[in-house]
């Protein structure tokens, strides 16, 4: 059995029906999004868990293999040549426990969202397009889907209609544009339902980012 992750958890309401996931970005860690709360219409309208997990400690190697919080290993600047399979996968496992572990507290699967940035981001695609109970819907900012080709063999039939939401900023260095483009074409190829957004900025959240969020998880969390 998986252990769970740590997480920071936070409740807009007692017995909340909704559950947002929210992964952090290499060497955050579960507090950097939690601003976020008070900022989304959403908080004060629906009950929300929302959940902002720790990714464990691990050597990077595009970091001088210092130690630092991550979902999984960069070995170089071009973050798609030479992927992490098996921290991704692993990765992927951890959120599936946390999916798991939700339900079993009487969330219904259709109410967990998985959102993230950056590495999150490219975790909540890997997870939640394989995610065997059907999610309310996966958001990844300034991301990009790993594990690409592998994607059409593993998708699970019951996320094959999941909305999805990504944006990016045109001018992030660290995740260039044109990969998350690709994502999204191969997603969109493979008919799933994207909703797109792209704001100048580097690699970072705006407030009209936030806004679009709001909106975009109120149409989907019914």
């Amino acid at each position: 059995m998986t252990d769970l992750l740590s997480t920071v958890e936070i409740e807009t309401t007692p017995n909340p029906a909704y559950v947002v996931i929210w992964l952090h970005g290499l060497g955050a860690d579960g507090n950097d999004f939690v601003p976020i709360i008070d900022e989304l219409k959403l908080s004060s309208q629906k009950g929300i868990r929302f959940l902002f997990p720790h990714a464990p400690m691990r050597p990077v190697t595009i970091n001088n293999g210092y130690v630092m919080r991550a979902w999984y290993d960069i070995y170089g600047a071009r973050i798609d040549s030479e992927e992490d399979e098996a921290g991704i996968r692993d990765a992927q496992k951890a959120i599936d426990a946390l999916i798991d572990h939700e339900i079993q507290r009487g969330i219904a699967a259709r109410n967990i969202v998985l959102a993230g940035f950056s590495q999150g981001g490219a975790i909540a695609l890997q997870a939640g397009l394989r995610q065997k109970n059907q999610l309310a819907g996966i958001m990844a900012l300034s991301s990009y889907l790993p594990l690409a080709c592998y994607l059409a063999d593993e998708a699970h039939s019951a996320n094959a209609a999941i909305p999805i939401l990504m944006a990016h900023g045109t001018f992030d260095p660290i995740v260039p544009i044109s990969l998350a483009v690709v994502s999204r074409d191969g997603l969109r190829n493979a008919d799933y339902a994207l909703e797109w957004h792209e704001y100048p900025m580097e690699h970072t959240v705006c407030m009209q980012e936030i806004n679009d969020i709001d909106c975009w998880l109120q149409r989907i969390l019914l």
